[in-house]
């Protein structure tokens, strides 16, 4: 199974990082980098599989694809946001961090408007 490749080539990499922490704190930073950039791409392939069988279902369902796609890169952007926070706490920046999610987030509004405006749309038009 595949997790435990993936569980094993974190808990190496963190028993790395944390030995090699006390003599070059630089270079623990970016195995613990490294390390998150290898477990995504790994990931990717599984992802798309499931992003391909979603559109598939949506237009089985007729569900407008803008809608759609701007969901997908809603759930994108948080978890790149997360990752991205998370990788800057590792550093010891936690307020770094605060900022990316703050920026993710607004992000995710932004995109999220249309979907608001059309469904605000659709109950204005539901009222009598």
């Amino acid at each position: 199974m595949e997790i435990f490749q993936i569980v094993g080539l974190g808990v190496v990499a963190t028993i790395l990082a944390i030995v090699i922490k006390a003599h070059r704190p630089e270079i623990a930073i970016q195995i613990s980098l490294l390390t998150g950039i290898i477990i995504l791409v790994v990931i990717l392939g599984k992802i798309s599989a499931v992003v391909d069988l979603l559109n598939s279902y949506a237009q089985k369902v007729n569900i407008d694809l803008i809608y759609f796609s701007t969901l997908l890169k809603i759930i994108g952007i948080a978890y790149i946001a997360e990752f991205g926070a998370e990788v800057c706490r590792d550093a010891g920046e936690g307020a770094i961090a605060s900022k990316v999610e703050l920026a993710g987030k607004v992000i995710i509004i932004l995109l999220a408007v249309p979907i608001i405006t059309s469904l605000l749309d659709l109950i204005i038009s539901i009222l009598p």
